[in-house]
């Protein structure tokens, strides 16, 4: 079996759909700690303020993403961008030189999602990008 062994020093978790975030988040933290690889956490806004609450719920779950990361002993970093969620997760990426992005989806089936912000992901991302249903 393949060991992971300091193949992901650096991994990116935008912190998605509210709903789908939590379950997420809790994979994320286990890679990183699996890993021990540095987390960088990132919420990405709607420039035009049209997330009303998702924002708010997504900046609650980063506090609590930093703090059970700071528990764990994980190292974090919190970013806080605005733009396209798609373009703004890989700009990231590619600023930070991460080595894996670990994202959620709303759905099971991406090829039925063609708008889905995971699909624009996997196909723009400069690095590999792990999908959690």
């Amino acid at each position: 079996m393949l060991e992971l062994i300091d193949l992901f020093e650096t991994v990116l978790f935008p912190i998605g759909h509210p709903r789908q975030a939590i379950d997420t988040a809790k994979k994320a933290l286990d890679l990183a700690r699996a890993q021990q690889s540095q987390l960088i956490l990132l919420v990405v806004e709607d420039p035009e303020g049209t997330d009303g609450n998702d924002s708010t719920l997504r900046k609650n779950i980063l506090e609590t993403i930093l703090d059970r990361s700071q528990q764990a002993g994980i190292v974090c970093e919190a970013l806080n961008r605005k733009g396209k969620p798609a373009f703004v997760i890989c700009d990231v990426a590619d600023e930070k030189n991460v080595d894996l992005i670990v994202m959620g989806t709303k759905g099971i089936n991406l090829e039925e999602e063609k708008e889905s912000i995971a699909v624009r992901v996997i196909q723009l991302a400069p690095c590999p990008v792990l999908v959690v249903p």
